[in-house]
């Protein structure tokens, strides 16, 4: 095993056991306050892409994001307000997937700074009242961070294997439609198995665990395409082997409110 891959694996194996240990051992509502801390330090690394690369700028630009996401929490206590957000963010994602498709190479300082807002908040939001669902919201929780995994884990082996058509060679070369086509194989196994686990109704489960699989590719290519419109490979070196934080979270940024708009929308939650 070369240095790197051995690096990246410790890394991926301590971040794991922090998710487990999070999960475990702390309430919900401290829970929820390292999400806003992770999104807050994912602000500090988007601020790159909208091209504020002093220190002042980095903090205003995750500051805003924290008040932003503190006020967007209180407002959220509706239902009402909760699903619109959500709605809005899924709304968000099908318009990055056209910019990633169609135009990858149009946007700016400006652009990038309220796409980044659009991304962090409602990720923030969405993530965080996914953990408080009572009863098994932090078991929904892991499950949807599994189901993220197994279409990623899926579509890299499945395109190494079988990839030949490239799904958005302009902002992530590597990636391909057979790849894409395994991921969500893959995908289908983890959300039968979730299925099975929290005793759901098989169909509107795996439409709702089917869409986010999908929603999660979209959110990988959009960073994706933000770090090559600045020049960048990683979001940060903040996480030997993998990057920034921003290169951690980006498919469950994009996941994690369109999971808990359809577990709403299929009335899952109990």
């Amino acid at each position: 095993m070369s240095s790197g891959l051995r690096q990246r694996v410790v890394t991926a194996l301590l971040l794991a056991v922090a998710l487990l240990a999070i999960l475990a051992f702390t309430p919900p509502p401290v829970a929820v306050t390292i999400v806003f801390a992770g999104v807050v330090l994912g602000a500090w690394e988007w601020a790159g892409f909208a091209h504020l690369h002093s220190v002042r700028g980095r903090a205003g630009y995750a500051g805003l994001v924290l008040v932003l996401v503190s006020l967007a929490w209180w407002v959220t206590e509706q239902p009402t307000a909760l699903v619109a957000l959500l709605a809005l963010a899924a709304s968000w994602w099908l318009a990055a997937f056209w910019w990633v498709v169609n135009s990858p190479e149009r946007g700016g300082g400006r652009a990038a700074a309220l796409a980044g807002l659009a991304v962090l908040v409602p990720a923030a939001v969405g993530i965080g009242r996914l953990l408080l669902l009572e009863p098994r919201g932090q078991e929904l929780f892991l499950f949807l961070i599994v189901l993220i995994a197994a279409a990623d884990v899926g579509a890299y082996f499945g395109g190494r294997a079988f990839g030949r058509r490239k799904l958005a060679p302009r902002v992530s070369p590597n990636k391909t439609w057979e790849g894409l086509l395994c991921g969500m194989g893959a995908a289908l196994l983890a959300a039968l198995a979730g299925a099975w686990l929290f005793q759901e109704p098989v169909g509107r489960w795996v439409l709702v665990c089917l869409a986010v699989a999908l929603f999660s590719v979209v959110g990988d290519l959009a960073e994706s395409m933000f770090k090559r419109q600045v020049g960048l490979k990683d979001s940060s070196a903040l996480l030997p082997g993998h990057g920034g934080v921003l290169d951690r979270i980006d498919s469950l940024t994009a996941a994690g409110p369109v999971f808990l708009l359809g577990l709403i929308a299929f009335g899952v939650p109990t």
